[in-house]
This record gives C-alpha cells, structure tokens and sequence, in this order.
C-alpha cells in the first residue's frame, strides 16, 4: 500500500505561479508512475501531468505543456507540480495518484490504484 499526501495549491491571480507537492510513503515504490489529475465543478477529472519514476518521461495534457512542470524529488522524495502562469480555467481541485505499474496512457485516471487526498487552486482573473 502507498500512502500520498498533498500539500501546496491556494488562490492566486491570474498569471502568477503556485506549487503543488505529493509526498509518497508506505511500500517502496522503485518503479511507476506518479500522475496530477484536476476536477473543475461539473466536470470529469482530466489528466494534467505524469512522470515516470526516476523522471526518465513526462507527460503533460496539451492544455498545461510549456506552463505546467512535473518533477520528483529525491531529497524529500515528493513529487512536485510547479505551475507557471496560471488562468482561470486552471481552476479546479488537483489531486496526485500513484501507479505501481507501467501505463500506456499515463495521463488516464483509470490505472492508477493510489489517490492523494486532493487540494483546491483557485485562479481569478
């Protein structure tokens, strides 16, 4: 079993940065992937950002690619999101996930077994 807990996220103005963190525990996890998903109200949850473990591959949805940055780590063994120039359709609660397995569709919620608890980035204009 894995264990992931969230910190970061917050409210900000449009165009400013905000940093999400994703720290894993339990069973060592050597080898999967860590993805972000999003949920705006009303809305399906929609993949954001994965990285293989390691950082040897990213994934990012064409909505985030070149303002959105997954990265691992080592020293606190998190997982990061730094996300740069932010807009308001970017608001919506952001969790992380966690995938023991390869995927080949890191970005599709339905393979990953472990779920952070969530957390709020509202972006206002």
């Amino acid at each position: 079993q894995l264990q992931l807990v969230q910190s970061g996220g917050g409210s900000v103005v449009s165009g400013e940065s905000l940093r999400l963190s994703c720290g894993v525990s339990g069973h060592s996890f050597r080898n999967g992937f860590i993805g972000w998903f999003r949920q705006a109200p009303g809305k399906e949850r929609e993949g954001v950002a994965a990285i293989w473990s390691g950082g040897a591959a990213t994934y990012y949805a064409p909505s985030v690619k070149g303002r959105f940055n997954i990265f691992q780590d080592s020293t606190d063994k998190t997982v990061g999101l730094r996300m740069n120039n932010l807009r308001p359709d970017d608001t919506a609660t952001y969790y992380c996930a966690a995938s023991t397995q390869f995927l080949s569709q890191p970005l599709q919620s339905h393979g990953y077994s472990f779920w952070g608890q969530g957390t709020q980035v509202t972006v206002s204009s």
